[in-house]
């Protein structure tokens, strides 16, 4: 293969994160020096042992360049390395493993194609190390590897390595993760950093090196939706303006018909200009200077996209915001400045949806956001904006969140939706999509299953998704009208269920089955069955399933007129880690729905 030009080698930003210790540092002094890429000045420092061998202990010192790293041993600010190969560029964007540094994880894996999350394979999954993995799934970044590091302190054990794979794999399991590897190395040694070494023979996957230069990146980036916002525009001759901008998706071609946004003045692309040279066309990450066929107002904040292919355009948006600001709380009745693309305007947080427990990934409500949580919050803007979801377009789906009176940066949001879901709002029945599933609503007889789930399947039936419901009263009544409420005769009726649903959801279709299912045993056995399965737990206490008793129900189970009854004479094991847990007693049937709806969102089942 044919080594590549200096100016056409891909750039790959890589960014790296870890818990407190875990060797980031090291691995990456590791990755450098093995590489040949460090400096004469930086290798004299490095001490040696007898055999000509660098120290291990050494290798971290090549990183942590920050005074206070040096002292403290850790990695305080997000630090950015560069170093080539013959194929391709690399960035490091080196990010923090405190807590408190949750802003520099975002800053630093935003804009990567790759993130490497390092593990220390004595300790396991973290809690900071989950909170890791969820920012790099929230930031949908391409590729994840999962570095499990200090290999040689647990004497190379593949049993050990296969637990912390598990463990990872299970909590990732409820997020969206188009690409993951894992790869066990020891950076103190040198084991399968650059080099496989010989400790390992049992690992027969690649090395961090080879996994870098050999992964995908190509298809990475948004070349199909040609975004351009505009920071200015000049006169490029005396009767002749200009427009100057980054392209931020697609490409674009002399004579495409665009429109400009917000206000749709619709013209065509007259000249392209790339570094002052004219072009026949330009593509994503580009600066260019375009020119129309006729004269067009555009000013800095705009956003120029093609005829056929516009972004959303709404002052009204849902998105998930990491709060950065130390000093205040984000608060709902202040006024804060929101800054997208080019474009700065004055926004409001009209709701605190919930915010996200790290250790579980479950919801909770919530009426504001501290320092370093992340939440689903509802906003509106003074000016309107043409965006992206951030799942289709992260330069066009993502921004910031600035104190008016400080000038501080104080969030950091990725748009999830335009705010489609609230009652009684219109919305285009041809925008969405969705993938076939099966939503299984599992809880008390009372709880509220069927009441969500009919409201679920009117408000993604509204916006055009293909969507059945399946309820238990009329399953009963039809295809399992021959059984009875014994426990084989409960297993065969969900076995039914879920061959039909098994159907639905290979034609695409979401299904809502609004089942009691007790016994945690047959869900896990219908769960295997499916490619999509979704446990939904329909929290709700058996004093308020008796209160809501409308069929008299749990009056007859206590009079021992119904035998077999769940939660009276019948044992419900709840479950023990469904993918969303609502708890009625707290929320409206709205927010319970809201609730699901996000989910379906963020893990891309339901997708614009």
């Amino acid at each position: 293969m044919n080594k590549k030009n200096k100016k056409d080698r891909d750039l790959v930003v890589l960014a790296t994160s870890g818990s407190v210790d875990d060797g980031k540092s090291t691995l990456i002094g590791r990755l450098l020096y093995d590489c040949n890429e460090l400096y004469d000045d930086q290798l004299a420092k490095l001490e040696k042992d007898e055999n000509g061998k660098v120290k291990g202990e050494y290798l971290a010192h090549i990183t942590d360049g920050l005074s206070d790293e040096r002292e403290q041993g850790i990695t305080i600010d997000v630090a950015y390395r560069h170093f080539s190969r013959p194929e391709r560029k690399y960035i490091i964007a080196d990010v923090p493993g405190h807590e408190q540094y949750t802003r520099n994880m975002v800053t630093g894996v935003s804009k990567a194609s790759i993130a490497m999350i390092l593990i220390d394979a004595r300790k396991g999954l973290q809690t900071q190390t989950k909170r890791h993995l969820f920012i790099a799934g929230l930031l949908e970044t391409p590729h994840i590897v999962i570095v499990i590091n200090k290999m040689d302190l647990v004497d190379y054990s593949e049993e050990r390595y296969r637990e912390i794979k598990k463990d990872v794999t299970a909590f990732l399991s409820k997020m969206s993760v188009r690409d993951l590897q894992f790869i066990p190395v020891s950076a103190f040694k040198g084991d399968m950093v650059v080099n496989r070494g010989e400790n390992m023979p049992w690992y027969q996957g690649p090395t961090i090196l080879s996994y870098l230069d050999n992964i995908e990146v190509s298809t990475d980036n948004n070349l199909i939706d040609f975004r351009l916002p505009i920071q200015m525009t000049i006169k490029i001759a005396q009767d002749k303006r200009g427009s100057l901008g980054q392209i931020r998706g697609g490409v674009i071609n002399v004579g495409d018909d665009v429109v400009i946004l917000p206000a749709k003045t619709k013209t065509k692309v007259k000249e392209i200009y790339v570094s002052g040279e004219k072009r026949e066309q330009a593509f994503n990450g580009q600066s260019v200077l375009l020119s129309f066929e006729n004269e067009v107002d555009v000013s800095r904040g705009d956003v120029i996209a093609r005829a056929n292919n516009l972004p959303i355009i709404s002052n009204e948006l849902e998105a998930s915001v990491s709060w950065f600001d130390d000093e205040e709380d984000l608060n709902i009745d202040k006024t804060y400045l929101l800054k997208h693309g080019t474009k700065t305007t004055r926004a409001k947080i009209t709701d605190i949806k919930y915010k996200i427990d790290i250790e579980t990934l479950h919801s909770e409500k919530t009426k504001k956001l501290s320092l370093n949580e992340i939440g689903r919050v509802a906003l509106r803007t003074n000016d309107t904006l043409g965006f992206d979801v951030y799942a289709k377009n992260k330069n066009m789906g993502s921004f910031i969140i600035i104190d008016e009176l400080s000038n501080k940066t104080v969030g950091a949001g990725m748009i999830i939706s335009r705010g489609l879901f609230q009652k009684d709002k219109k919305v285009e029945i041809d925008s969405y999509k969705n993938k076939g599933a099966l939503l299984w609503f599992t809880g008390l007889s009372g709880s509220g299953k069927s009441t969500i789930a009919d409201r679920l399947h009117e408000r993604l039936s509204e916006i055009g998704l293909q969507t059945e419901r399946l309820d238990g009263d009329v399953v009963r009544e039809g295809l399992s009208s021959d059984l009875g409420f014994s426990k084989e005769d409960r297993d065969k009726n969900l076995d039914r269920i879920s061959f039909i649903s098994s159907l639905l959801e290979k034609h695409g279709v979401l299904v809502s089955a609004t089942f009691v299912s007790p016994y945690e045993k047959k869900r896990k056995e219908i769960r295997k069955k499916h490619k999509n399965f979704i446990e939904i737990f329909v929290d709700t206490s058996l004093g308020e399933c008796e209160k809501r008793d409308v069929k008299g129900l749990y009056k007859k189970a206590r009079a021992g007129e119904i035998e077999n009854f769940t939660g009276i004479s019948d044992k419900y094991e709840k479950p023990k880690n469904p993918e969303i847990h609502i708890k009625t007693e707290k929320a409206s049937i709205d927010e319970c729905v809201e609730q699901i709806v996000s989910y379906l969102e963020a893990n891309n089942i339901i997708s614009k």
